[in-house]
């Protein structure tokens, strides 16, 4: 198996897992539970079909067993956000609802966007560096959409454990991966000049 099995299996999960939880707390009234369903759960059939059509090949190796349910107990950590909002019935105010709905949205407006980007210039641009578009200005734009998504439904839970488990994986493996792609692309003779004038992974900040 790969390891993209298993995070494309967790992902796909994810709509279920929640709408479990609305069902076993009976929070069908609850309109931040319903809303967080409909953002992480599409966000999770967004994947399926992203990973179908124009995949990250990084996710494309050999992968155990024990390896895989790994995967899964650390995607997991993303779930404490639904079960604190289904358990204790968290009803956030309108606005800030609204703010989470609309980072959200830019956040799968760059993911997505950018993924398919990149994989249109490499088929048809291979051997070539990408610096157009959304990567002119930063070197890690899907990373940058990924941190919008799980900002925007984590912060839904109005709770500081979804954030940091966010954090976490900013830190251990989103952080690594860019560290890793940097000296890969560095072979590249316009890479100095394009890291010079581009940001990592926040435009304009980091």
């Amino acid at each position: 198996m790969k390891q993209k099995h298993f995070i494309d299996s967790h992902k796909g999960a994810t709509f279920f897992f929640v709408l479990a939880l609305i069902a076993a707390y009976d929070r069908w009234n609850n309109v931040a539970a319903l809303v967080y369903l409909a953002m992480h759960g599409a966000y999770g059939f967004f994947w399926l079909l992203k990973s179908r059509h124009f995949g990250d090949s990084q996710w494309e190796q050999p992968c155990s067993i024990a390896r895989g349910a790994m995967i899964w107990a650390a995607l997991s950590a993303y779930w404490v956000a639904p079960w604190l909002i289904c358990r204790g019935d968290i009803q956030p105010p309108a606005v800030w609802i609204g703010i989470c709905v609309f980072t959200y949205a830019f956040g799968v407006f760059f993911h997505f966007t950018s993924d398919m980007q990149k994989t249109c210039w490499m088929r048809l641009n291979r051997g070539h560096l990408l610096t157009e578009g959304l990567w002119s200005k930063v070197r890690n734009p899907n990373y940058f959409g990924e941190l919008l998504i799980y900002a925007g439904f984590s912060s839904l839970a109005m709770h500081p454990v979804p954030l940091l488990a966010l954090a976490g994986f900013v830190t251990m493996v989103w952080m690594p991966n860019m560290r890793r792609k940097d000296a890969s692309l560095s072979r590249y003779p316009e890479f100095a000049a394009y890291r010079a004038r581009s940001r990592l992974f926040i435009p304009g900040i980091f």
